[in-house]
């Protein structure tokens, strides 16, 4: 699958070397001056998560009682966020990369779609671990931003505007 099809929320991909590798690069880029923020997708796991088989009740079912999927996306099931286990769960897994490897923040793969209550949840937790938390939002709708979930966005509309301007 893709790497948007997360396998273990918690582990390091070893096509990128070592968890303690990855620990030094963090490290280094602080003392650089830099911060270091994760992809982190909140919407849907690989079908082979751990999550699935440990908590299946984390996910969506359909009328017959599978998981779900989303649009054509062959390799995924999508949370139900209606399951506060499943929200405390990745609230847990987020703050296992604050905490264990020191990253600054994370780009959040296709926020529109995680319903905004978890974001201002998830904000407020993570940001009594690390205050100066900085959180990207793969979208531009306003209500992600109206009680701070998050810094910034992705300004797809303008983005687009700007492609058709630069075709004129």
């Amino acid at each position: 699958g893709s790497y948007y099809a997360v396998a273990d929320y918690t582990a390091f991909n070893p096509e990128f070397g070592t968890i303690e590798q990855f620990k030094d690069v963090v490290k280094q880029a602080h003392q650089q001056g830099m911060k270091v923020i994760l992809d982190w997708v909140p919407n849907h796991s690989g079908r082979d998560n751990k999550w699935v088989t440990e908590h299946p009740d984390w996910y969506e079912k359909d009328s017959l009682g599978n998981m779900k999927g989303i649009y054509d996306w062959t390799d995924v099931y999508v949370f139900d966020y209606a399951n506060k286990e499943m929200r405390k769960g990745m609230i847990d897994a987020m703050k296992f990369w604050l905490t264990e490897a020191d990253i600054d923040g994370f780009r959040c793969d296709m926020a529109m779609l995680v319903p905004i209550e978890f974001w201002n949840e998830t904000s407020l937790r993570l940001r009594r671990v690390k205050p100066d938390l900085f959180m990207l939002a793969e979208a531009e709708e306003r209500n992600l931003f109206e009680e701070g979930a998050f810094d910034a966005c992705y300004a797809w509309r303008m983005h687009h505007l700007m492609n058709d301007v630069a075709r004129q």
